[in-house]
């Protein structure tokens, strides 16, 4: 996936113009509301963000990872929330794209691309977020399909989605237990349900829900590659991406937050000049600068990596680690910077410090990056 430098600018300008006018100026009233932004969901589905990473055989943009970065790094730095509306639904889309077969990539992906079907992911049960294997939702097979019975929790679009990749147990008793899970697109119908809303500290509007399956019967030919066994590494074939992403997210926080500290830092004054000619303020600006483009260059370098075809598990996660760590650290220097002002709901910093948090949990916890970056630089190094 390519696109001219001339092409990709416009389109980010067009982004700028956006959360400029359309987004910046609803952020708070959404936002304190927890409500669903359905106007700005429909105009990211008229920019084809929906399809933003979708061949265009399928209908989709077909945006490299770099550029679509980018794209998520500049509606971040103003609300990390509406990324994830699209973001959820791109791992949808890969899943089906990558492993499906030519007959589910034809049904499914242009309605996912136009944005007229929205899901994600539905992988995370009670006991199951980063050990999937521990996962308890279960399909029997049938003459006809499956019957799915189980619970899955925290999943972003969960209540205005309409189909999910859904990670399930088709055999039980296999040993490794991975070998057991099976990934199937699965839309809304009877036997489907969405439980209780859960309420979250920061990441509003964007509906994080309890998906309830009882006696849920979907057809043989919802299986994506519909071969049985390899839902695990379908699942997790999309997570280098995953975390390209949430590494995107981080980095637009930390400009963001680094941005409103400067901002108001040229602003307030206190002993007769802005609080920005002083040097405990400028020393705080000079490390968040710095954690901020640190962040960037790494996600950026992953990104083209990913875009190349290669292997980027270690690449994708320290550009996850580090950015998600510098958009907490930024976000609580910015708040420091604002002083009480930042601690008030009238102020966007505090928006960007309850959503930060997210990043340093969402699509593998910083701790699993680590064991993830230092295995494969000893394994790297025995190659």
């Amino acid at each position: 996936m390519m696109i001219a430098q001339e092409d990709e600018q416009a389109l980010l300008d067009t982004i700028d113009r956006w959360v400029e006018k359309d987004v910046r100026p609803v952020v708070k009233k959404f936002d304190h509301a927890d409500e669903w932004p359905e106007e700005l969901v429909a105009q990211m589905a008229d920019f084809g963000l929906f399809g933003a990473t979708v061949s265009p055989a399928y209908g989709g943009l077909g945006l490299p990872a770099e550029t679509y970065a980018k794209i998520v790094m500049k509606i971040s730095a103003v609300w990390m929330s509406i990324t994830g509306i699209f973001n959820s639904h791109l791992m949808l889309c890969l899943a089906i794209e990558k492993f499906g077969t030519e007959e589910q990539k034809q049904h499914w992906l242009p309605k996912l691309a136009s944005g007229e079907l929205r899901g994600g992911l539905a992988l995370t049960e009670p006991d199951a977020g980063t050990d999937l294997q521990a996962l308890r939702v279960t399909a029997k097979r049938t003459n006809t399909g499956y019957i799915i019975n189980g619970t899955k929790t925290w999943i972003s679009n969960g209540i205005h989605g309409s189909v999910f990749a859904l990670l399930v147990k088709t055999d039980t008793d296999i040993e490794p237990r991975h070998k057991g899970m099976s990934l199937m697109i699965a839309d809304k119908r009877e036997g489907f349900t969405v439980g209780r809303k859960l309420e979250k500290l920061g990441y509003q509007s964007i509906d994080s829900a309890e998906l309830v399956f009882d006696n849920y019967e979907l057809p043989a030919n919802q299986l994506i590659g519909e071969t049985e066994g390899q839902g695990f590494y379908q699942a997790t074939g999309g997570l280098e991406l995953g975390r390209i992403n949430v590494a995107s997210r981080g980095v637009g926080i930390a400009e963001g937050a680094l941005r409103l500290a400067v901002d108001y830092a040229k602003l307030r004054k206190t002993f007769g000049k802005p609080i920005a000619e002083h040097q405990a303020i400028q020393l705080k600006l000079a490390d968040m600068a710095t954690r901020a483009q640190a962040a960037r260059l790494l996600t950026l370098d992953a990104a083209r990596k990913f875009d190349s075809g290669q292997r980027v598990d270690m690449e994708a996660g320290m550009a996850k680690y580090f950015a998600s760590e510098a958009a907490l650290e930024n976000s609580i220097e910015s708040m420091r910077v604002h002083g009480a002002s930042g601690y008030s709901k009238e102020y966007d910093i505090e928006r960007l410090y309850r959503d930060a948090p997210l990043t340093c949990i969402g699509e593998g916890t910083n701790e699993m990056q680590r064991i993830i970056i230092a295995r494969q630089l000893v394994k790297r190094s025995e190659a």
